[in-house]
Protein backbone atom coordinates (compact mmCIF):
# COMPACT_ATOMS: atom_id res chain seq x y z
CA UNK A 1 0.00 0.00 0.00
CA UNK A 2 1.10 3.21 -0.85
CA UNK A 3 0.03 6.92 -0.38
CA UNK A 4 -0.61 9.20 -3.57
CA UNK A 5 0.05 12.55 -2.61
CA UNK A 6 1.97 15.66 -4.30
CA UNK A 7 4.59 13.39 -5.34
CA UNK A 8 5.73 12.02 -9.13
CA UNK A 9 4.14 8.81 -9.63
CA UNK A 10 7.31 7.72 -10.59
CA UNK A 11 9.10 8.37 -7.39
CA UNK A 12 6.53 6.37 -5.59
CA UNK A 13 7.35 3.37 -8.06
CA UNK A 14 11.34 3.75 -7.33
CA UNK A 15 10.84 3.45 -3.76
CA UNK A 16 9.34 -0.13 -3.99
CA UNK A 17 6.58 -1.84 -3.59
CA UNK A 18 4.48 -1.60 -0.56
CA UNK A 19 1.65 -4.56 0.46
CA UNK A 20 -1.45 -3.96 2.09
CA UNK A 21 -3.86 -6.57 3.38
CA UNK A 22 -7.88 -5.70 4.40
CA UNK A 23 -10.83 -6.69 5.47
CA UNK A 24 -13.91 -4.41 6.17
CA UNK A 25 -17.29 -5.98 7.85
CA UNK A 26 -20.77 -5.21 9.14
CA UNK A 27 -22.56 -6.89 12.38
CA UNK A 28 -26.17 -6.63 11.81
CA UNK A 29 -26.57 -7.58 15.22
CA UNK A 30 -25.07 -4.90 16.82
CA UNK A 31 -24.53 -2.31 13.73
CA UNK A 32 -20.72 -2.14 14.13
CA UNK A 33 -19.08 -1.16 11.20
CA UNK A 34 -15.33 -1.95 11.11
CA UNK A 35 -11.34 -1.99 9.32
CA UNK A 36 -8.74 -4.33 10.06
CA UNK A 37 -5.33 -4.07 8.06
CA UNK A 38 -1.80 -5.01 7.57
CA UNK A 39 0.93 -3.64 5.81
CA UNK A 40 4.63 -2.98 5.26
CA UNK A 41 4.27 0.14 5.53
CA UNK A 42 4.83 3.16 8.27
CA UNK A 43 1.36 3.44 10.42
CA UNK A 44 -1.04 2.22 7.90
CA UNK A 45 -4.04 2.74 10.09
CA UNK A 46 -4.03 6.85 9.11
CA UNK A 47 -4.12 5.98 5.58
CA UNK A 48 -6.80 2.65 5.26
CA UNK A 49 -9.27 2.83 7.20
CA UNK A 50 -12.40 5.08 7.01
CA UNK A 51 -15.88 4.27 8.76
CA UNK A 52 -19.08 5.90 9.92
CA UNK A 53 -21.63 4.38 12.00
CA UNK A 54 -24.99 3.63 10.06
CA UNK A 55 -22.57 4.13 6.88
CA UNK A 56 -20.09 2.33 5.72
CA UNK A 57 -16.60 1.18 6.47
CA UNK A 58 -13.89 1.58 3.66
CA UNK A 59 -10.50 0.41 3.11
CA UNK A 60 -8.52 2.48 0.52
CA UNK A 61 -5.15 0.68 -0.57
CA UNK A 62 -2.04 -0.21 -2.95
CA UNK A 63 -1.32 3.43 -3.99
CA UNK A 64 -4.00 4.28 -2.09
CA UNK A 65 -6.14 7.51 -2.81
CA UNK A 66 -7.70 8.98 0.82
CA UNK A 67 -10.51 10.65 -1.30
CA UNK A 68 -11.91 6.80 -1.38
CA UNK A 69 -12.89 6.90 1.89
CA UNK A 70 -14.02 10.11 2.69
CA UNK A 71 -15.79 10.44 -0.95
CA UNK A 72 -17.14 7.28 -0.69
CA UNK A 73 -18.71 7.26 3.05
CA UNK A 74 -20.39 10.52 1.60
CA UNK A 75 -21.75 8.38 -1.65
CA UNK A 76 -22.80 5.77 0.51
CA UNK A 77 -24.35 8.32 3.20
CA UNK A 78 -26.17 9.48 0.13
CA UNK A 79 -27.41 6.32 -0.79
CA UNK A 80 -25.09 4.76 -3.06
CA UNK A 81 -24.24 0.88 -2.81
CA UNK A 82 -20.64 0.01 -2.91
CA UNK A 83 -21.02 -0.91 -6.01
CA UNK A 84 -22.06 2.28 -7.57
CA UNK A 85 -19.09 4.02 -5.06
CA UNK A 86 -16.47 2.28 -6.99
CA UNK A 87 -17.80 2.81 -10.15
CA UNK A 88 -18.13 6.40 -9.74
CA UNK A 89 -14.41 6.83 -7.52
CA UNK A 90 -12.54 4.71 -10.29
CA UNK A 91 -14.13 6.15 -13.32
CA UNK A 92 -12.88 9.68 -11.98
CA UNK A 93 -9.43 8.10 -11.03
CA UNK A 94 -6.78 8.20 -13.71
CA UNK A 95 -4.72 5.72 -11.12
CA UNK A 96 -7.30 3.34 -11.09
CA UNK A 97 -5.73 0.87 -12.31
CA UNK A 98 -3.12 1.09 -9.07
CA UNK A 99 -5.73 1.36 -6.54
CA UNK A 100 -7.33 -1.18 -4.21
CA UNK A 101 -10.75 -0.60 -2.19
CA UNK A 102 -13.05 -2.48 -0.32
CA UNK A 103 -16.65 -1.21 0.92
CA UNK A 104 -19.22 -2.32 3.63
CA UNK A 105 -22.43 -0.47 3.84
CA UNK A 106 -24.91 -0.27 6.59
CA UNK A 107 -26.91 -2.75 4.79
CA UNK A 108 -24.58 -5.26 4.48
CA UNK A 109 -23.75 -4.66 0.69
CA UNK A 110 -20.02 -5.18 -0.14
CA UNK A 111 -17.89 -4.39 -2.58
CA UNK A 112 -14.27 -4.88 -3.82
CA UNK A 113 -12.25 -3.50 -6.23
CA UNK A 114 -8.52 -4.30 -7.72
CA UNK A 115 -7.10 -2.51 -10.51
CA UNK A 116 -5.40 -4.44 -13.05
CA UNK A 117 -1.54 -2.24 -12.61
CA UNK A 118 -1.88 -3.50 -9.06
CA UNK A 119 0.90 -5.46 -8.12
CA UNK A 120 0.61 -9.70 -7.47
CA UNK A 121 -0.55 -11.40 -5.80
CA UNK A 122 -3.33 -8.76 -5.92
CA UNK A 123 -7.64 -9.71 -5.30
CA UNK A 124 -10.12 -9.71 -3.05
CA UNK A 125 -13.64 -11.52 -2.70
CA UNK A 126 -16.78 -9.51 -1.29
CA UNK A 127 -19.58 -11.17 0.89
CA UNK A 128 -22.72 -10.34 2.62
CA UNK A 129 -21.07 -8.25 5.52
CA UNK A 130 -17.78 -8.43 4.56
CA UNK A 131 -14.85 -7.80 1.83
CA UNK A 132 -11.15 -8.98 1.88
CA UNK A 133 -8.75 -7.26 -0.40
CA UNK A 134 -5.03 -7.53 -0.60
CA UNK A 135 -1.95 -7.00 -3.01
CA UNK A 136 1.75 -8.15 -3.02
CA UNK A 137 0.68 -11.19 -1.03
CA UNK A 138 2.37 -14.76 -1.72
CA UNK A 139 -0.44 -15.72 -2.66
CA UNK A 140 -4.24 -16.14 -2.97
CA UNK A 141 -4.60 -18.17 -0.06
CA UNK A 142 -4.27 -14.42 2.40
CA UNK A 143 -7.57 -13.02 1.24
CA UNK A 144 -9.21 -16.90 1.01
CA UNK A 145 -8.52 -17.66 4.63
CA UNK A 146 -9.29 -14.29 5.67
CA UNK A 147 -12.91 -15.06 4.21
CA UNK A 148 -12.99 -18.54 6.04
CA UNK A 149 -12.19 -16.73 9.24
CA UNK A 150 -14.73 -14.09 9.33
CA UNK A 151 -17.46 -16.57 7.97
CA UNK A 152 -17.13 -19.19 10.90
CA UNK A 153 -15.76 -17.08 13.61
CA UNK A 154 -17.92 -15.82 16.22
CA UNK A 155 -17.65 -12.99 18.84
CA UNK A 156 -17.63 -9.27 18.46
CA UNK A 157 -17.50 -7.48 15.13
CA UNK A 158 -14.10 -6.65 16.04
CA UNK A 159 -12.65 -10.34 17.76
CA UNK A 160 -13.88 -11.28 14.03
CA UNK A 161 -12.06 -8.96 12.47
CA UNK A 162 -8.68 -9.42 14.09
CA UNK A 163 -9.22 -12.96 13.95
CA UNK A 164 -9.24 -12.57 9.72
CA UNK A 165 -6.19 -10.74 10.04
CA UNK A 166 -4.32 -13.12 11.81
CA UNK A 167 -5.65 -15.93 10.05
CA UNK A 168 -4.17 -13.79 6.50
CA UNK A 169 -0.93 -13.29 8.44
CA UNK A 170 -0.88 -17.22 9.21
CA UNK A 171 -1.58 -18.10 5.80
CA UNK A 172 1.50 -15.65 4.22
CA UNK A 173 0.22 -12.17 4.08
CA UNK A 174 2.52 -10.22 2.69
CA UNK A 175 5.65 -10.88 0.18
CA UNK A 176 7.53 -8.04 1.91
CA UNK A 177 7.70 -7.98 5.48
CA UNK A 178 5.63 -6.72 8.47
CA UNK A 179 5.57 -3.19 9.52
CA UNK A 180 2.11 -1.69 11.01
CA UNK A 181 -1.41 -2.99 11.40
CA UNK A 182 -4.63 -1.27 12.62
CA UNK A 183 -8.50 -1.74 13.69
CA UNK A 184 -11.20 0.95 13.59
CA UNK A 185 -14.79 -0.49 14.61
CA UNK A 186 -17.52 2.43 14.81
CA UNK A 187 -21.11 2.88 16.00
CA UNK A 188 -23.74 5.11 17.24
CA UNK A 189 -21.93 6.82 20.35
CA UNK A 190 -19.30 4.34 21.11
CA UNK A 191 -16.30 6.10 22.07
CA UNK A 192 -15.33 6.82 25.92
CA UNK A 193 -17.97 8.97 27.17
CA UNK A 194 -20.58 8.60 23.99
CA UNK A 195 -19.50 11.46 22.15
CA UNK A 196 -18.71 10.05 18.81
CA UNK A 197 -18.88 6.88 16.50
CA UNK A 198 -15.62 6.08 17.01
CA UNK A 199 -15.77 3.01 19.29
CA UNK A 200 -12.38 1.18 18.88
CA UNK A 201 -9.57 2.71 16.90
CA UNK A 202 -6.37 0.88 17.71
CA UNK A 203 -3.22 1.45 15.83
CA UNK A 204 0.49 -0.03 16.13
CA UNK A 205 2.25 1.76 13.75
CA UNK A 206 6.00 0.62 13.74
CA UNK A 207 6.49 -2.95 14.99
CA UNK A 208 7.97 -6.28 14.10
CA UNK A 209 5.03 -8.32 14.71
CA UNK A 210 1.87 -5.71 14.24
CA UNK A 211 -0.77 -8.12 13.60
CA UNK A 212 0.28 -9.83 17.61
CA UNK A 213 0.82 -6.44 19.30
CA UNK A 214 -2.99 -5.32 17.57
CA UNK A 215 -4.40 -8.78 19.52
CA UNK A 216 -2.75 -7.54 22.40
CA UNK A 217 -4.27 -3.93 22.59
CA UNK A 218 -7.82 -5.40 21.95
CA UNK A 219 -7.88 -7.36 25.07
CA UNK A 220 -6.49 -4.01 26.62
CA UNK A 221 -8.98 -2.10 25.14
CA UNK A 222 -11.93 -4.84 26.30
CA UNK A 223 -10.71 -4.56 29.89
CA UNK A 224 -10.47 -0.63 29.90
CA UNK A 225 -13.30 0.34 27.74
CA UNK A 226 -16.23 -2.57 28.20
CA UNK A 227 -18.91 -2.80 30.81
CA UNK A 228 -19.00 -4.89 33.40
CA UNK A 229 -21.05 -8.21 32.79
CA UNK A 230 -23.51 -8.95 35.50
CA UNK A 231 -21.87 -12.29 36.31
CA UNK A 232 -18.70 -10.56 37.08
CA UNK A 233 -19.69 -8.62 39.91
CA UNK A 234 -18.57 -10.21 42.98
CA UNK A 235 -19.02 -9.13 46.77
CA UNK A 236 -15.40 -7.59 49.10
CA UNK A 237 -16.00 -9.92 51.48
CA UNK A 238 -14.27 -13.05 54.11
CA UNK A 239 -10.88 -13.97 52.60
CA UNK A 240 -11.30 -11.67 49.08
CA UNK A 241 -11.94 -8.76 51.16
CA UNK A 242 -8.57 -10.26 53.45
CA UNK A 243 -6.48 -10.97 49.91
CA UNK A 244 -7.57 -7.72 48.24
CA UNK A 245 -6.21 -5.67 51.19
CA UNK A 246 -3.19 -7.16 51.21
CA UNK A 247 -2.59 -6.74 47.22
CA UNK A 248 -3.83 -2.85 47.81
CA UNK A 249 -0.84 -2.87 50.63
CA UNK A 250 1.65 -4.85 48.34
CA UNK A 251 0.91 -2.29 45.36
CA UNK A 252 1.33 1.08 47.42
CA UNK A 253 -2.41 1.48 47.37
CA UNK A 254 -3.29 1.29 51.17
CA UNK A 255 -1.21 2.13 53.88
CA UNK A 256 -0.28 -0.71 56.36
CA UNK A 257 -2.05 1.55 59.36
CA UNK A 258 -5.24 1.77 57.97
CA UNK A 259 -7.10 -1.49 58.39
CA UNK A 260 -11.05 -0.60 58.70
CA UNK A 261 -12.85 -1.88 56.21
CA UNK A 262 -14.50 2.00 55.12
CA UNK A 263 -10.53 2.77 54.14
CA UNK A 264 -10.01 -0.56 52.47
CA UNK A 265 -12.95 0.43 50.14
CA UNK A 266 -12.39 3.92 49.46
CA UNK A 267 -8.63 2.14 49.07
CA UNK A 268 -10.66 0.09 45.93
CA UNK A 269 -12.61 3.13 44.68
CA UNK A 270 -9.04 4.84 44.09
CA UNK A 271 -7.45 2.29 42.76
CA UNK A 272 -9.92 2.38 39.95
CA UNK A 273 -9.47 5.50 38.97
CA UNK A 274 -5.21 5.67 39.37
CA UNK A 275 -5.38 2.62 36.81
CA UNK A 276 -8.18 3.88 34.44
CA UNK A 277 -11.08 1.55 35.42
CA UNK A 278 -13.43 4.20 34.97
CA UNK A 279 -15.95 2.10 33.18
CA UNK A 280 -15.74 -1.08 35.42
CA UNK A 281 -16.42 0.96 39.20
CA UNK A 282 -19.15 -1.38 40.91
CA UNK A 283 -21.23 -0.50 43.93
CA UNK A 284 -19.06 0.38 47.05
CA UNK A 285 -18.50 -3.36 48.50
CA UNK A 286 -18.15 -5.17 45.41
CA UNK A 287 -15.98 -5.54 42.70
CA UNK A 288 -15.36 -6.72 38.52
CA UNK A 289 -13.88 -10.35 38.68
CA UNK A 290 -11.72 -8.56 35.57
CA UNK A 291 -9.90 -6.11 37.91
CA UNK A 292 -9.54 -8.17 40.38
CA UNK A 293 -7.72 -10.46 37.83
CA UNK A 294 -5.88 -7.56 36.88
CA UNK A 295 -4.95 -7.27 40.57
CA UNK A 296 -3.97 -10.21 41.18
CA UNK A 297 -1.01 -10.21 37.88
CA UNK A 298 0.07 -6.45 38.32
Amino acid sequence: MSVLLAFPFSLFKERGKMMTFSIVGFDPKTNELGVAVASKFLSVGAVVPFAKAGVGAIATQSWANLDYGSLGLDMLEKGYTPEQVITELTQNDERAAYRQVGIVDGKGQSKTFTGASCYDWAGGYAEENFAVQGNILVDHRTVEVMKTSFMQSEGSLAERLLAALQAGESAGGDSRGKQSAALLVVKENGSYGGFNDRYIDLRVDDHKEPVYELARLLKLHQLYFEATLAEDIIEIKGELETEIQNLLYENGFLDRGLTERDDLLDAVQSYHLIENFDERVQERGYIDQKVLDYMRIK
